[in-house]
């Protein structure tokens, strides 16, 4: 019987458990694995961290390998050990509590570590951010106090956390620096409305806002914006990036720009080392979305395996706001230009927004907010670069209304409110309705 190899993990968040899965499936007896988590937990789904900020659900809800699968598979799991050391000639790790561990073959996936704005005050308690289960307990606990919130940061993880804390009773208030909220997903339009959604709920949101200065003595007690506006605060949750957690990396000496630098095959410039989440660097770019970094964890896990054909191949990703009752779905590129058309429906009374970006009849982007449904229809065309000019017309209405199964597009305009508005004249026309639906 073949040795095993020695297979170390350095990290045990989304992307090497499911390397791991994808492992013991292809080569169930090539590794005797060991783990180092430097949190004290299994494998948890840190998308489902809002959710539980919320009170939706619990721990235990979103674990994704407990400890029965360790043993299960064999793995070796350090629970509470950071690496500090990576030695490359004697093929080593060791823990910050002594632990040592030798392999054949290395797997870094240390992550990403939330930017701190380093404005005076922001080493106070009660200012924290927002990435893992430790975050929320702390934010949890500051919630019982019901006082009054300031999260920093209009994106997704900013939302998400403002609507949770607000679920919590806390009076939360959310300052972003751009005009717009989430303006990486979302066109202006789209994000206009998400800021009236939040504020019906009860958020405060205040646009184009800089944060100058945390004030307090022994805890957080307000924030003060460039502009000289105050807003009280006993919690200050910044949740403005990431920054790929690469020192390990550097230290150990390997290839390191914005992240840890790897190629299609997900190897690092050691051959024996890989690395896979959002501490890489593959192909120029860095990447904090899961489906990107499930499909890193496929590709190493092939290449361990001993399939060298796969490559790590960029595509687009869809963006989803974990927040109840909000239904918001962006993917592609909606930036404006010359050689672009637009479809938009507007429908004010229901809330619903949708925008179609097309390139040479072709789908390059799409946003959605209040009806999502037909986001996945809208993404594979997408993806397949399909040619829509056949099903032009009523392309902005979704699956349902192609190939003549539905009422054709005229009723359906028809049965839209007075209000509702359709372009499709990359803003040139004013009309409702443009030759573009009614040709």
């Amino acid at each position: 019987m073949t040795e095993k190899q020695k297979l170390v993990v350095i990290g045990n968040g989304m992307a090497p458990g499911r390397m791991l899965e994808h492992l013991f499936d292809a080569a169930p007896d090539a590794y005797q694995v060991t783990i180092f988590n430097a949190e004290p937990r299994v494998n948890y789904d840190r998308i489902m961290l809002s959710p539980v900020l919320s009170g939706e659900k619990s721990f235990e809800d979103i674990i994704i390998h407990g400890d029965g699968w360790y043993v299960e598979h064999g793995v070796m799991l350090y629970k509470g050990h950071k690496v500090v050391e990576i030695d490359r000639e004697a093929k080593t790790v060791a823990s910050e509590h002594g632990e040592v561990a030798a392999y054949d073959k290395l797997v870094i996936a240390t992550g990403s570590a939330p930017f701190i704005i380093p404005v005076p005050g922001h080493t106070l308690p009660g200012v924290l951010t927002y990435r893992d289960l430790d975050d929320v307990d702390a934010m949890l606990l500051a919630a019982q106090s019901r006082g009054k919130a300031v999260v920093i940061g209009g994106g997704l993880l900013g939302l998400e956390a403002a609507a949770g804390l607000k679920e919590r009773g806390m009076d939360v208030t959310v300052i972003h620096l751009m005009p717009t909220l989430m303006e990486r997903q979302l066109d202006p339009a789209a994000g206009y409305l998400l800021e009236q959604e939040l504020e019906s709920r009860g958020i405060r949101v205040i646009t184009k806002a800089s944060t100058k200065q945390i004030h307090g003595e022994t805890h957080v007690e307000s924030i003060e914006l460039e502009d000289g506006t105050i807003i009280p605060a006993t919690l200050v949750v910044m949740a403005v990036g990431i920054r790929p957690n690469v020192a390990l990396a550097k230290e150990a000496g390997l290839s390191v720009n914005r992240g840890i630098v790897v190629s299609d095959h997900m190897q690092t410039s050691d051959p024996d080392i890989y690395s896979v989440g959002e501490c890489v660097e593959v192909n120029g770019n860095v990447y904090g979305l899961v489906a990107p970094l499930y499909q890193m964890a496929e590709v190493a896990a092939a290449h361990l395996a001993g399939d060298m054909s796969r490559r790590f191949v960029e595509t687009s990703t869809a963006t989803k706001l974990k927040v109840t009752g909000i239904n918001l779905y962006s993917v592609g590129d909606f930036a404006e230009a010359e050689d672009r058309e637009e479809i938009v429906l507007r429908d004010a009374a229901a809330g619903v927004y949708k925008r179609l970006v097309l390139k040479d009849n072709r789908i390059i982007g799409a946003v959605l907010y209040g009806e999502t449904a037909d986001g996945a229809w809208f993404f594979d065309h997408l993806k397949k670069q399909t040619d829509i000019s056949d099903m032009r017309e009523s392309l902005i209405f979704g699956q349902a209304y192609q190939g003549g199964s539905q009422m054709d597009p005229l009723a359906a305009v028809a049965a839209l409110p007075d209000d509702a508005e359709i372009c499709g004249c990359n803003g040139v026309c004013k009309s409702k309705i443009t030759s573009t639906i009614m040709s």
